[in-house]
């Protein structure tokens, strides 16, 4: 069942709660990457002898295809919402688009940079690396409100233990960018989907030409066919529906080859297509859930949770890792034993979602919608954007 135009029903369009639950399958897994990456919880206990360390490694470290999920939805989410404000994409207006772009990422952005600054020049080793110059630190700051700190990143290397997370921020925004100009340059939307298509199909050629080097990982070049591929879902959601009798084997097949590519990680043969299969498979299951009504199960409890965690998933990703840098300061890797594995690690995610709830509450959302109201019309600003 297809959902209501906003803009003819004049009411605002309704969380899709599967788009919900696969964004908090993607938070989820990159909180538990970085904190595997700073406690290496595959090195103890019934992690590495009963489970086998393995399978355990595999799940936790190749955590950043939960980024390609991201990159995949994003590109859908920004597509879905320009299409049902403006029918179709060339009609888009660059300031509208910034305008909401801005009101939804600057505010907290900039809380999270600041605090990081702060902790930073306070001289806490997480916050600045001892090793780097205290101007990397003011670089990082700088780059990731511009745009570009992930090609800082690739030059200067590891510099920041919480800025250097905002690498994928930095790739989105600069799609950001360029998208509104795409759309007005190319027009037609058979044009702009041959330039998505393009960037789509040269990435797994980029990546194979930078394998050795973190280009492969993050470079523009690297992940905007991710986004492309959610860009296209968009473009296809309005002209195609999946039957009901499919939907079903469409997203088991997807979920399958997303669990399957996921636990090959991106290694030896799997490196240059591994992130193309992730964003091809999810990019199918978000054509099979898109446009159906949210069904009685997505209201269970332990659903509930994970979708909590989809809608937050923004101030998640800023200040999960700021929560895990005071922990680790607090409780270095070395110090913390197996037995306190499973407990720290609850109270990372504690802690992470309060302030994470308290950010959007608080800061966030009244800043998103007093910018939005300020600056756009109010037929414009009333569209949500999620």
């Amino acid at each position: 069942m297809g959902r209501a135009d906003p803009l003819v029903s004049g009411k605002k369009l309704p969380r899709n709660a599967y788009i919900d639950l696969l964004r908090g399958f993607a938070i989820i897994m990159v909180m538990l990457l970085h904190f595997s990456l700073t406690y290496r919880p595959w090195h103890y206990g019934p992690l590495k002898t009963v489970f086998g360390k393995d399978v355990v490694y595999n799940v936790l470290i190749w955590g950043n295809f939960g980024v390609t999920i991201f990159f995949v939805v994003s590109g859908y989410l920004i597509t879905s919402n320009a299409l049902r404000r403006y029918k179709r994409l060339s009609a888009i207006s660059m300031k509208n688009f910034y305008v909401l772009r801005f009101a939804r990422l600057q505010p907290l952005l900039i809380l999270s940079l600041s605090v990081i600054t702060v902790l930073g020049l306070s001289g806490i080793s997480p916050f600045v690396n001892n090793s780097k110059p205290i101007s990397d630190l003011y670089l990082g700051v700088l780059s990731t409100m511009t745009f570009w700190q992930n090609i800082l990143m690739q030059y200067r290397g590891y510099f920041n233990y919480c800025i250097n997370v905002y690498w994928s921020l930095s790739v989105e925004d600069m799609f950001y960018l360029l998208f509104p100009i795409v759309c007005t340059v190319f027009r037609r939307d058979l044009f702009i989907a041959i330039f998505i298509l393009a960037l789509i199909t040269f990435a797994p050629f980029y990546r194979a030409t930078h394998e050795h080097s973190i280009f492969y990982l993050y470079a523009n070049l690297a992940c905007f066919d991710a986004i492309g591929v959610g860009c296209l879902c968009a473009m296809l959601a309005t002209r195609v529906e999946i039957p009901a009798t499919v939907r079903p084997l469409v997203v088991a097949l997807s979920v399958l080859i997303i669990v399957h590519t996921w636990l090959n990680g991106f290694v030896d043969e799997n490196r240059i297509f591994s992130f193309s299969l992730i964003s091809a498979a999810t990019g199918c299951l978000i054509l099979a859930i898109a446009n159906y009504d949210n069904a009685g199960w997505t209201h269970s409890l332990p659903v509930r949770c994970v979708r909590w965690f989809g809608r937050h998933s923004y101030e998640l990703y800023l200040f999960h890792i700021i929560v895990l840098a005071g922990m680790r300061n607090i409780v270095p890797a070395q110090v913390l034993g197996y037995d306190a594995q499973i407990p720290w690690l609850i109270l990372f995610f504690i802690v992470s979602s309060l302030i994470a709830g308290l950010a959007a509450r608080f800061i966030g959302d009244p800043a998103n919608r007093n910018l939005r109201e300020r600056f756009l019309n109010r037929r414009i600003a009333s569209v949500s954007v999620v």
